[in-house]
Formats: C-alpha cells, sequence, structure tokens
C-alpha cells in the first residue's frame, strides 16, 4: 500500500527518459501515493528534474515559473522536423568557411547578442502545447503545420562554453517557457547554415542545482537511507521571505482566516512557520498585504 511522503527529490534524469516516467520510478521507488514534477524535459534532455512528493506538489507550479539554465549542444548545418537530434533532417546547407578557430569563436560570438535579454519566440510544433484540446504534436504528426503567435521569452546569460565546429556546445539561462530547441535554430537561421539541438542537461531550476540531484540508480540502492534522498517541502520555496506565527495564529491560518501581523508590511508571498522545532513547523505560503498575511497554499497537517 502507498503511503504519505512529503518532500522534494532532486532527480538527474537520463536520456531516453520521459518526464512522466521518471515520476513514475520516483514514486515507485518510494512506494508514495502522490508525486508529480515541476517542468517537463524532453526524453532526449538529460539533468535536474525536481520532483514533488506528497504535499509539496501543492508548489510545483511556483518551479514552473522560475528561471532554467541549460547546457545545449548546437549541430550546425542542417535542420531537422523536430529541431533537434531526434527528428527527421529536413535540409542541409553548406557550412560557413572559416580560416581557423578564432574566426570560428569571433563568428558564433557575434550571433549572441541578437539573443540576450526579452526576446521572441515562435512556439514549436513538436510540442505539448495546446490546440482545440489537442497538443500541437499530434498535428505535427499527422504533417499538420498551424499558425503559431510568436511568445517572449527572457535569456538572462548566454555563451559558448566549447566549439568543435560543426558542433558549439552553449551555457543558457533563461525565462520559463523558453524552447532550447528553437534557440538552436534560430542560431542556425542567423548563422545562414541551418542547425539542430544535439544535446541538452539542465542544470538549474530557481535556486535548485544539479550538484543536489541524485540518479535513479542510486536512490534505488540506497533507499534503506531513504531520507537522505527527500529535501522538506519548503526546499522548492527557499527565495521567499520567511515569517514565525504563533500557535493561536498558526490555526488561524489553518483554518483559512487572515492573520494581521505587527511588523512592518511588505508586499510579497512569504513562506510561514509555526514557533516549534523542525522539520514539521513549515505551514505554507501566505500573501503579505498592508499589514495583513492572506493564506494561499497551506499543507495539510493529517
Amino acid at each position: 500500500m502507498a503511503i504519505r511522503i512529503d518532500g522534494v527529490v532532486l532527480l538527474d534524469k537520463p536520456f531516453g527518459l520521459s518526464s512522466q516516467g521518471a515520476v513514475t520510478a520516483v514514486k515507485r521507488a518510494f512506494n508514495a501515493d502522490k508525486a508529480g514534477h515541476t517542468g517537463t524535459l524532453d526524453p532526449m534532455a538529460t539533468g535536474l528534474l525536481p520532483i514533488c512528493l506528497g504535499e509539496a506538489t501543492k508548489y510545483s507550479q511556483d518551479l514552473l515559473e522560475a528561471d532554467k539554465t541549460y547546457i545545449a549542444r548546437v549541430k550546425f548545418g542542417a535542420r531537422t522536423d523536430t529541431g533537434d537530434a531526434e527528428g527527421q533532417i529536413v535540409e542541409e546547407f553548406a557550412l560557413p568557411v572559416f580560416d581557423d578557430a578564432k574566426a570560428i569563436q569571433i563568428a558564433l560570438d557575434a550571433l549572441l547578442p541578437k539573443f540576450t535579454g526579452l526576446i521572441s519566440q515562435i512556439p514549436p510544433m513538436y510540442s505539448a502545447l495546446k490546440r482545440d484540446g489537442k497538443p500541437l504534436y499530434e498535428y505535427a504528426r499527422a504533417g499538420i503545420e498551424l499558425e503559431r503567435a510568436p511568445r517572449e521569452i527572457t535569456i538572462h546569460h548566454i555563451r559558448w562554453t566549447n566549439i568543435e565546429w560543426p558542433e558549439a556546445t552553449l551555457e543558457v539561462s533563461c525565462s520559463k517557457g523558453t524552447y532550447i530547441r528553437i534557440l538552436a535554430e534560430d542560431l542556425g537561421n542567423a548563422l545562414g547554415c541551418g542547425a539542430h539541438l544535439v544535446g541538452l542537461r539542465r542544470t538549474e531550476v530557481g535556486h535548485l542545482t544539479l550538484e543536489q540531484s541524485f540518479t535513479i540508480e542510486s536512490i534505488q540502492s540506497g533507499l534503506q537511507n531513504s531520507a537522505n534522498y527527500i529535501l522538506p517541502v519548503d526546499a522548492l520555496l527557499q527565495t521567499l521571505p520567511h515569517l514565525t506565527v504563533d500557535e493561536q495564529q498558526a490555526k488561524r491560518l489553518e483554518m483559512g482566516q487572515r492573520v494581521p501581523l505587527n511588523l512592518p508590511s511588505i508586499e510579497a508571498l512569504v513562506r510561514i512557520y509555526r514557533a516549534t522545532a523542525a522539520p514539521h513547523n513549515f505551514i505554507g505560503t501566505a500573501d503579505w498585504r498592508s499589514g495583513v498575511l492572506h493564506p494561499k497554499r497551506l499543507i495539510s497537517q493529517a
């Protein structure tokens, strides 16, 4: 029988496994009754996939909104129908001729300012975005191309970390909703020779990093010490301001009531703790407006 486990597992997702498949594997490993992820990684992609167990699933949306960092390998000279190496090549191009490695570096560096800051992307047909209740990839597989509106995303930081022409590796820090496949294609178009993604690894989700993560094999082999792999629920929320309330205030919040606080007011989403010893003192999140706490997402104490 599945059991209630509340917390967060930082998984280093392997190549070839879907995000839902990763959730299922972690849920099964811990025999947890409830699990979900915080943002899809394509099967081809590897790296950091935070998986929420139990009450932590209430806060998965907060990480969906978070910035992400990726290491992406881009291959110039060809476009594929999916924008990555899993698709079929639909167009090949002659590669530009460079005198030496320095000339390649200069040419690639010259592309990046155009892809820094607030930019526009047209979402790919091979994506889970829905039209009339059906994901776009189903239309794409049927050979149907639909018009998609461009979306604004933000590239906070982008740099080439390695060049082995005609491949080059990018480090990209970006806002939610960024398609690295589209970024690779757009870089290829800007260079005039097409490009597609041949490798992708996510290294950061918000404040969480790949260095904190575990492989599914290490989790499965170390389950006798399962607590070593599970972070507390509030691990997802460490960038939020925090407040501590007394027991009476905590009970009012848990009943959905607003709580005035005689403290300097800020306008913010905050994490709330009761004034008792950890690890069971986290209550949830609240909006703090005009000196009053408005409960937002509270964890079940049952």
